[in-house]
C-alpha cells in the first residue's frame, strides 16, 4: 500500500502562526515534530511507499522535514498551482500502478491512538482490495458545519453530505448513524479511476492531459501552472464521494482526532492530551481563567480576562474569544485587501539553504538574521537598489563579492555595494549565523537578480 500525503494549504485558518509560506502542517507546535512529520510516522507501519503531494513553493519544507526523519524514501508530485483535492488525488492515482492500493491522508491531522489507527487502516485496506472506495469516519460529537457527514449501515455508506447547515447537522446527530468524514480514503487505483471515468469523466480527462505534460525527474513529478489553468478546483468530496452509489464503505476510527482547523480545536487538544506541549513559562495569569495563550518569545500577562485565545508572534498579535476563532479567516481576507505580507510571510522564512528572520524593517534600512546550513549556499545574485553589510556571528562564511572570494569568521564583516554580484556559502560543519544590514531606497525581496542557483529558482 502507498500512503499519499496531501500537503497543500494556504495557511489561513491558524493565522498568524500559519502563513502561506509556512502552513500549519510544517509548524512545530511542540518544538519537536511538525504535523507533517507526525503524519508520516503514523503511516509508515502500514505503508510500503510514501507519496507526497504539495505545492512547488513548499518543496524544500517537505524535503527538510523528511530529511530530519532519516531521509525517508518517497515519491513526490509538485503542483505549481493547487487545484484542490480532486485533481491531486487523481494525479496520485495516475502516478501509481493500477493494482496498487492508495491510502489518502491529510498532513495536518492529529490522531491519539496509533494502535487503533493501524487497525482501522488495515481494515480499510482489506475492503479496498475488493474494489471498494473506503472512507474513515470519526464519531460526530457536536453539529459541526465544517465537516462532511457519512450516513451508514454498518460498513455500508448510505449517503454522503458535504458541510451541511447547522440545523441539518443537528438532525444527523439525533439520528445516531452519522459519522464525520475524516478525509482519509483507501482504494485500488484501477477501481478509483473507473469510478472517476463514470462520474467525472471531464475532470479525469483534464487531469490526464496535465499529467501527460508533467516533467518527471526520478521520483519527482512537476505539474506546470499552464497545464492546469483551465482545471476546475474541486474537493474530492464534492466531485466524487457525494455521487457514489455503490461499493462505498466506511470504517469508524475509535480514537481522539482533530483536524487542527482552528485555534479552538487546538485548545481542545491542549486541554486533555499529550499531543502538543505549549507550556509557556513566560505567561502570567492573574484572576484569569480558561485562556489559551500562545507566545513566541515575549512575556504575556493576562489580568482579569477569561475565555480568550491570545496568539503572539513576532510580527502579529491575535486576540479572540473562544468559540470565535473560525473568523480568523476574515482577518486574512482583510489583510489580503491591504496587500499585506503578513498573509504570506512569517517573521522567520524557511529557505532551501536555511532561514532568515527579519529583525527590523524600516523604509530606509532592514536588518536580518541569516542562518545557512552546513554545505549550503545562497544563489550568486545582485541587487539594484540596496547595499548590504554582513557581520558573521558564528560559523565560517565563504563570501564572494565581485571577483573576490574570502573566508570570514565570527566578528568579521564585509560590505556588498549595489550592483555587485555576490554569494554566501557555509563550507563548515555547523550552522553559519550572520547579521545582514540592508540600506537603500527599495528593500523588498523581489529586488534580486540570480545568475546561478543550486535550487533552480528564477525569482
Amino acid at each position: 500500500m502507498t500512503t499519499v500525503i496531501l500537503s497543500g494549504g494556504s495557511g489561513t485558518r491558524m493565522w498568524p502562526i500559519s502563513r502561506t509560506l509556512m502552513p500549519k502542517q510544517f509548524v512545530r507546535f511542540d518544538n519537536n515534530r511538525s504535523l507533517f512529520q507526525k503524519t508520516v510516522l503514523r503511516n509508515i507501519p502500514m505503508s510500503q511507499n510514501i507519496m507526497v503531494i504539495s505545492n512547488e513553493t513548499q518543496n524544500f519544507l517537505v524535503l527538510d522535514h523528511l530529511h530530519e526523519m532519516g531521509n525517508i524514501d518517497s515519491k513526490y508530485i509538485w503542483e505549481s498551482v493547487g487545484k484542490n483535492s480532486a485533481a491531486a488525488i487523481i494525479m496520485a492515482a495516475l502516478n501509481s500502478h493500477k493494482d496498487e492500493i492508495l491510502c489518502i491522508v491529510p498532513s495536518d491531522h492529529l490522531i491519539a491512538d496509533q494502535t487503533e489507527y493501524e487497525r482501522t487502516i488495515n481494515k480499510a485496506k482489506a475492503l479496498a482490495e475488493k474494489d471498494n472506495i473506503v472512507a474513515v469516519g470519526i464519531e460526530a460529537t457536536f453539529p459541526a458545519t465544517g465537516y462532511g457527514y457519512i450516513s451508514h449501515n454498518g460498513e455500508d455508506v448510505i449517503s454522503f453530505t458535504e458541510k451541511p447547515e447547522e440545523k441539518l447537522a443537528k438532525s444527523f446527530l439525533s439520528k445516531g448513524n452519522y459519522l464525520w468524514n475524516g478525509g482519509i480514503y483507501c482504494f485500488k487505483v484501477s477501481h478509483f479511476l473507473k469510478e472517476c471515468q463514470r462520474i467525472i469523466p471531464d475532470l479525469l480527462e483534464y487531469v490526464k492531459n496535465a499529467f501527460e505534460d508533467a516533467v518527471i525527474v526520478g521520483k519527482e513529478c512537476h505539474i506546470s501552472a499552464k497545464s492546469v489553468e483551465n482545471l476546475e478546483s474541486l474537493s474530492i468530496d464534492d466531485a466524487l464521494m457525494e455521487k457514489l452509489k455503490s461499493n462505498f464503505k466506511v470504517i469508524p476510527l475509535a480514537s481522539e482526532w482533530s483536524d487542527m482547523g482552528s485555534f479552538d480545536a487546538f485548545d481542545d487538544i491542549c486541554d486533555h492530551s499529550d499531543f502538543i506541549d505549549m507550556k509557556n513559562q513566560d505567561t502570567i495569569s492573574i484572576r484569569s481563567n480558561n485562556n489559551c495563550i500562545i507566545s513566541s518569545n515575549r512575556t504575556i500577562a493576562a489580568v482579569d480576562v477569561n475565555d480568550l485565545i491570545i496568539v503572539d508572534t513576532p510580527d502579529a498579535l491575535l486576540v479572540t474569544r473562544k468559540g470565535s476563532s473560525q473568523w480568523v479567516k476574515e482577518v486574512v481576507k482583510e489583510l489580503k485587501k491591504r496587500n499585506s505580507d503578513l498573509v504570506t510571510t512569517p517573521s522567520t522564512v524557511a529557505r532551501p539553504w536555511g532561514s532568515y528572520t527579519v529583525l527590523e524593517n524600516n523604509q530606509a534600512y532592514k536588518t536580518k538574521k541569516i542562518v545557512v546550513r552546513p554545505g549550503k549556499r545562497l544563489s550568486l545574485q545582485s541587487h539594484f537598489h540596496r547595499n548590504e553589510h554582513w557581520i558573521i556571528v558564528s560559523g565560517t562564511a565563504r563570501v564572494t563579492v565581485g571577483e573576490e572570494v574570502k573566508l570570514l569568521q565570527a566578528n568579521e564583516s564585509t560590505y556588498i555595494p549595489a550592483g555587485y554580484k555576490h554569494r554566501l556559502e557555509n563550507p563548515g560543519l555547523i550552522d553559519l549565523v550572520m547579521i545582514e544590514a540592508q540600506v537603500g531606497e527599495y528593500l523588498e525581496e523581489d529586488d534580486i537578480v540570480r545568475y546561478e542557483d543550486d535550487f533552480n529558482r528564477v525569482a
